[in-house]
């Protein structure tokens, strides 16, 4: 969750100040949320940290805000909203230290209370040449996987595609079936539109 706070010292790093600044202070100042079930309602609490979700402004602001996470990176960082990457390749033992050092310069999540969820964190060694190495992020050590699904694709150690072609396979398969079993006409015209909007 983005502090309210310290985005506004982002904001005005940006040299994004003045009335535009004070506006989204206040957009984002003594809102507050409460838990409802059924009929039992909690008490009114403060909500101190999170840019509002379904805005137009809310993605903007939290890019904003973690757009500093590569500094002094030497490897290759990815980010796509709350998802982030880091890779390099590994050829010899200084290489790997490397990647671990910038692992270590990731403590930017705690000094902009952005903490990442190292129980999610996995290192994928791609190649079967490539020497294993435990990696770190702070005391934690993270987990080696075989595979790791990247926006929607699945991405084996060896770089082949036998799981995410099985996967898309068995998905598209269950899809035409339900198309088969709940349209009992399948016209050109009805049966390409659903083609393409929930298979291909």
């Amino acid at each position: 969750k983005v502090p309210h706070q310290r985005l506004v010292v982002k904001l005005e790093a940006h040299v994004i100040s003045g009335n535009v600044t004070t506006w989204i202070r206040n957009w984002l100042s003594n809102r507050k949320q409460r838990v409802c079930i059924n009929r039992a309602k909690s008490e009114w609490a403060t909500v101190k940290s999170g840019v509002p979700q379904g805005s137009v402004l809310g993605p903007l602001l939290f890019i904003i805000y973690i757009n500093d996470i590569d500094t002094d990176i030497i490897s290759k960082i990815s980010k796509f909203a709350d998802d982030t990457e880091l890779c390099s390749r590994a050829m010899e033992d200084t290489d790997r230290q490397s990647l671990q050092e910038d692992l270590h310069k990731l403590d930017w999540a705690d000094k902009w209370q952005m903490s990442f969820n190292v129980d999610k964190c996995t290192v994928l060694h791609i190649g079967c040449h490539n020497r294993r190495y435990d990696y770190q992020m702070g005391n934690n050590a993270l987990t080696e996987v075989e595979q790791q699904r990247d926006l929607g694709i699945i991405i084996n150690q060896d770089l082949k595609w036998n799981k995410q072609v099985n996967t898309s396979y068995n998905k598209a398969n269950k899809v035409l079936g339900f198309i088969s079993r709940n349209f009992h006409y399948k016209s050109q015209e009805i049966m390409l539109p659903l083609y393409t909007a929930l298979v291909r």
